[in-house]
């Protein structure tokens, strides 16, 4: 097995409206996504992460159990977390998701347009004007 390259840099913005606990969760996240932490790539622990941002132990676990109900992580008992293989997973429960949302708005009488239509809003508001 060879050793982990990658290494885990976390900048935490204590003026930032963000709470904390949703940076680290969202700077994991993203390394994530991007390929910057591989699937397999070992989390520091809880205690340890939390000591080197100056964080409370209970802001980086209320960050790891949110990444690990997304998929981006795994959790191995004492053996720590992980990046998981979460595109596939995420795939999965976004397709769950978006069936269900058509369900849901076929039985309230919505046409495709007006069902298109509000996704498309609920994308804009959730990621932004240039979604």
């Amino acid at each position: 097995m060879s050793p982990q390259v990658s290494t885990l840099v976390i900048a935490i913005d204590p003026a930032s409206a963000v709470a904390p606990f949703e940076q680290v969760r969202t700077q994991i996240a993203d390394r994530a996504r991007d390929g910057a932490l591989p699937v397999g790539y070992k989390l520091p622990t809880v205690r340890g992460l939390a000591e080197d941002l100056g964080l409370a132990a209970n802001t980086v676990a209320k960050a790891y159990r949110a990444l690990e109900t997304d998929g981006v992580i795994e959790t191995r008992g004492r053996n720590g977390s992980f990046i998981a293989a979460a595109g596939e997973a995420a795939d999965r429960e976004a397709a769950a998701a978006a069936e269900s949302y058509a369900r849901r708005a076929r039985r309230l009488g919505l046409d495709h347009r007006a069902a298109l239509t509000a996704v498309e809003n609920a994308l804009r508001a959730t990621y932004g004007a240039g979604a």
